[in-house]
C-alpha cells in the first residue's frame, strides 16, 4: 500500500477523540466531544476529531466545537463521507489512515491514545474497547469486561449483589419472554408493586425510560423501552434522594478517588425524573448540589461504596455511580456508569469541579491515565 506522508510529525501526545456512534445516544456523544474539544489543552496535546456516523462509518470530523453543541434547532449528527479512517499499524505505529476510492490513502500520523467518548451500545458497552485492545491502542476509560457489565443494567445488578451492595427489587425481561408469555411478564411487574421504572437494559442518556403507576400503562412504556433495547429491566419505585459519586481511577496501585457526593433536584413540572429533556435540552430544568446535604458519615459511606462499585465491575478512568439514600438511612446502588456524560455541565465533571478539580485538569488527569497503563492484559 503507497502511504501519502502528508502530515508533519509534532512532539504532542496525539489524542484521537471518537464520538457519534451507532446508537441512540449518537447526538449525546457529539455535544460530549464539543465539550472535551473545547477544554483539552492544545498546546499539551494535539487533538485528532474523529467521528463515527450512525452507518458505522468512521469519518474526519471537524474541530469546530460550534457544530457538535446541543441546540433546539437540530442535534448534531457526524455525516457519512467519501472518505473513510481507519486505524491500522504502519512501521510498528498505530495510525490514522484516510481511505477514498481511487485515491492514495493519506496517512494521518500516529495515534498515542484514543478518548472513546461514545454512549450507549457499540461505544460504551466494551464493542469499541475491543477493537482497540486488538489493534494494541491506549485509550480511556474502561476495559471490555467493565465497559460491557456497565452497559447492562441486569448484570450491573448480578454483580453488585455479589459484591454485597445493596440493590433495589428489580426484574429483567428478555424478547423471548415478552413475546412469548406477555401475562407472566405483567404478574411479575405487579408482584414489584407500582409505580415501577421500565428501562432499555443497555442504554443511557434516560433512553426510552417510563415510570408507570399502573398496569394500564405498562404495556406501552415497555414497547417503548423495546425500541430501543429488545431486553429490559423494570425496577421498584424507591422512595429516596438521588444521590451521585463521580469515581477517578487511582495513579498506579492507588485506590479509585472518590468525589464529594452531589444531589439532583429536578425542577417541578414536566419532569417526573431526572428524563433526557432535564439532563441536556431544558437549561433550569435540573441543578446540582455538591456536596449533597446529608451527614458527614453518610457522605464517607457513599464515597466508599462508590469505590466498591468502581472496582467490583473492574472499571478504570472515570465511572460514576448512582445511589438512592432513603428516609431510613439506607444506601441503595442505581447503576454504575463508565462513560458518564461529560459535557461542562454533565454531573461527573460537576462533582469533580466542586471537589477541587476543574474540566480541563479532569480531561488531563484521564489522559494521562490512559497513556501510562498497559494494553493487553492487565
Amino acid at each position: 500500500m503507497v502511504i501519502d506522508h502528508s502530515t508533519p510529525a509534532t512532539n504532542r501526545p496525539r489524542v484521537a477523540v471518537l464520538f457519534g456512534g451507532r446508537s441512540s445516544e449518537h447526538a449525546v456523544s457529539c455535544v460530549t466531544a464539543a465539550g472535551v474539544m473545547g477544554a483539552i489543552d492544545k498546546n499539551k496535546y494535539e487533538v485528532i476529531p474523529i467521528g463515527i456516523a450512525k452507518s458505522g462509518q468512521w469519518v474526519l470530523a471537524s474541530g469546530d466545537t460550534s457544530e457538535w453543541s446541543l441546540s433546539s434547532a437540530a442535534l448534531p449528527e457526524v455525516a457519512p463521507s467519501g472518505k473513510t479512517v481507519t486505524l491500522a499499524e504502519v512501521g510498528g505505529e498505530h495510525q490514522l489512515i484516510v481511505t477514498e476510492p481511487n485515491a492514495v490513502p493519506q496517512e494521518l500520523g500516529s495515534v498515542d491514545v484514543v478518548f472513546p467518548l461514545l454512549h450507549g451500545p457499540w461505544g460504551e458497552d466494551g464493542t469499541i474497547q475491543g477493537l482497540l485492545e486488538l489493534s494494541d491502542t491506549r485509550y480511556v476509560g474502561a476495559g471490555v469486561l467493565a465497559s460491557a457489565v456497565g452497559m447492562d443494567k441486569h448484570f450491573m445488578k448480578v454483580v453488585f449483589e455479589a459484591a454485597g451492595l445493596s440493590v433495589g427489587p428489580y426484574i429483567a425481561v428478555t424478547d423471548r419472554e415478552w413475546l412469548t408469555d406477555a401475562e407472566a411478564v405483567r404478574k411479575r411487574v405487579d408482584k414489584l408493586g407500582f409505580p415501577v421504572f421500565v428501562k432499555p437494559a443497555r442504554a443511557g442518556s434516560s433512553m426510552g425510560i417510563s415510570k408507570v403507576d399502573s398496569l394500564e400503562g405498562l404495556d406501552a412504556a415497555i414497547e417503548e423501552a423495546r425500541r430501543h433495547d429488545l431486553k429490559l429491566v423494570i425496577e421498584a419505585g424507591i422512595v429516596g434522594r438521588e444521590i451521585e459519586c463521580a469515581v477517578l481511577q487511582g495513579r498506579g496501585t492507588d485506590a479509585p478517588r472518590t468525589s464529594m457526593p452531589g444531589e439532583i433536584a429536578v425542577a417541578a413540572g414536566e419532569h417526573q425524573f431526572y428524563d433526557f429533556a432535564a439532563k441536556y435540552v431544558e437549561d433550569g430544568a435540573a441543578a446540582l448540589s455538591c456536596p449533597a446535604d446529608m451527614p458527614e458519615e453518610a457522605i464517607s459511606r457513599v464515597r466508599d461504596l462508590a469505590a466498591v462499585a468502581f472496582d467490583a465491575v473492574g472499571a478504570e478512568g472515570l465511572s460514576r455511580v448512582d445511589f438512592f439514600y432513603t428516609p431510613a438511612g439506607e444506601l441503595v446502588i442505581n447503576e454504575i456508569n463508565t462513560m458518564p456524560g461529560f459535557t461542562p455541565k454533565s454531573m461527573y465533571p460537576q462533582m469533580w469541579a466542586a471537589s477541587g478539580l476543574s474540566y480541563g485538569e479532569l480531561i488531563d488527569e484521564l489522559i494521562h491515565l490512559a497513556l501510562t497503563r498497559k494494553t493487553g492484559l492487565r
